[in-house]
């Protein structure tokens, strides 16, 4: 079998606290997302959240519903996005086909039953990122690229910020249920993302850091804004964010990442900010 998952339980600020290095990496750290030939999916409690990566090579793939869905195929009762950080790969919705290149989206709304992923060149494979998350009602497949995305630029050099917010998956751009995603680039010279830190109570945020050098790595920041934590990451690999906690990295170099959130608003103004002087 193809399909991969395992299952991490929500855990309150309380608890977190008490956790040492390797306990915060075990709860909240998600590796081993991108191996070909494979769909590797981590199932998280925080507002029932998937994320995953799917590497078809020599053969196709395909996603297969989970034990813990209880349902007959994947989208039975959920909505999926998907944006592509490897080489030009097709997906196949139902018999409809949508190829994308690097960097861009496709969402699948509620009810399509047969999803089908396919590298262009099993060699250099696609490296197709998955985000999931419940859903109520069943909206059309939308192939999202940068010219059809909400681009924003936020941040300077002089505060080592200056990037690149690509919204993908949002209101503005796709009709969905609670699902959003969208990808930051740091700008070379930056390595600060998510200043001011904030917090949404109203849903939670999956970051999924690539375009990582081999030999670097960025700090990723959680907690509550006064009591924060830290988890070193490495390229492809992702970290749950709770909707207690505060969420932002610095890396050892530029990079980009991909952040994805579910809750029960799609406003995306709505944060709750932390002023940096007051983080501890």
């Amino acid at each position: 079998m193809s399909t991969h998952y395992q299952t991490r339980y929500a855990s309150s600020p309380k608890e977190v606290k008490k956790l040492d290095t390797q306990e915060l990496r075990n709860e909240f750290l998600i590796q081993g997302l991108m191996k070909k030939g494979e769909i590797n999916l981590t199932y998280t409690h925080f507002d029932r959240y998937i994320a995953g990566g799917a590497v078809p090579g020599s053969e196709s793939l395909k996603l297969e519903a989970i034990e813990p869905l209880k349902a007959d195929y994947f989208l039975e009762r959920r909505e999926l996005g998907i944006i592509n950080v490897g080489s030009e790969g097709t997906i196949i919705v139902d018999g409809e086909s949508f190829t994308l290149g690097y960097k861009e989206a496709l969402y699948v709304g509620r009810g399509k039953k047969e999803i089908i992923f396919k590298s262009e060149d099993t060699q250099n494979p696609a490296k197709f990122y998955l985000n999931s998350a419940p859903a109520h009602k069943g909206y059309p497949t939308k192939k999202i690229t940068r010219e059809n995305a909400e681009i924003v630029e936020l941040g300077a050099l002089e505060t080592s910020n200056a990037r690149t917010i690509n919204k993908l998956i949002v209101q503005s751009v796709v009709q969905t249920c609670q699902l959003q995603m969208g990808m930051t680039e740091l700008k070379t010279g930056s390595v600060w993302n998510t200043m001011p830190a904030h917090v949404h109570d109203r849903r939670m945020e999956v970051y999924f850091y690539f375009e990582v050098p081999e030999d670097q790595a960025v700090c990723h920041f959680m907690g509550q804004p006064d009591e924060t934590r830290h988890v070193w990451m490495k390229n492809n690999e992702a970290v749950i964010s709770p909707p207690w906690s505060i969420h932002a990295g610095s890396g050892t170099s530029s990079y980009t990442f991909i952040w994805g959130m579910a809750g029960e608003n799609l406003d995306y103004g709505d944060m709750d900010m932390a002023a940096i002087k007051d983080l501890k």
